[in-house]
């Protein structure tokens, strides 16, 4: 997700400008909600410290720190108010109580996989957070698998644009990435739809037995 006028140009201007300060903020916009391409902004920072203008470690520290406490955020934004939103809108969508309680507590199950890999996949990088503090996942655990994804997300997309950045474009790297993002969640997103599908159906299967 990104904003028309923020071009890979402009970030790439606007990272030269202010450095591991624009990194930072970025990311952690991103993690916030706001539709600013954190990924990208990512890439850039690993770029340029494959070009000598940012320190390599700095850039993941950076990168890192934006995405856990933007995460930390969207956690009790979901904890504290996410709740009350979601059911408005199952209300609007005619989506009962019984059935958003139960999607409730099968993320609850997965919420520690949901928030580490989470990172990986475009829009759920932004929304595992919230939804984690939504089915009330301990605030101790969520900062384990917080740190550790963050951690893990900006070290492989800063490696990625450090080493590869000196072989392709990073236009190129930029559009792969993004690419290989949303095929990623598109994926995931059959395979969770799958899986609820063949749950219903052994409910369903369950339900003419008796």
């Amino acid at each position: 997700m990104s904003l028309d006028f923020i071009s890979l140009e402009n970030i790439q201007e606007i990272a030269h400008q202010y450095g591991y300060w624009a990194i930072f903020v970025g990311i952690l916009l991103e993690n916030l909600g706001i539709p600013l391409p954190g990924e990208t902004v990512t890439l850039v920072g690993g770029f340029l410290a494959g070009n000598n203008e940012l320190n390599y470690w700095f850039v993941v520290g950076d990168a890192a720190a934006g995405a856990a406490i933007g995460g930390t955020c969207g956690y009790w934004i979901g904890r504290i108010g996410g709740w009350s939103l979601l059911m408005r809108l199952a209300s609007l969508l005619r989506i009962s109580e019984v059935k958003v309680l139960d999607l409730k507590d099968k993320f609850g199950e997965n919420a520690a996989k949901a928030v580490f890999f989470g990172r990986f996949f475009a829009l759920l990088r932004i929304f595992a957070a919230p939804l984690a503090g939504i089915a009330e996942m301990p605030f101790a655990k969520f900062m384990l698998y917080n740190f550790l994804g963050a951690g893990a997300w900006a070290s492989a997309m800063v490696s990625l644009a450090f080493f590869a950045g000196k072989v392709v474009s990073l236009e190129q790297l930029v559009q792969w990435v993004g690419q290989f993002t949303v095929f990623a969640l598109l994926i995931l997103v059959a395979l969770i739809a799958t899986y609820l599908w063949l749950e219903s159906r052994k409910v369903e299967e369950a339900v003419s037995e008796e």
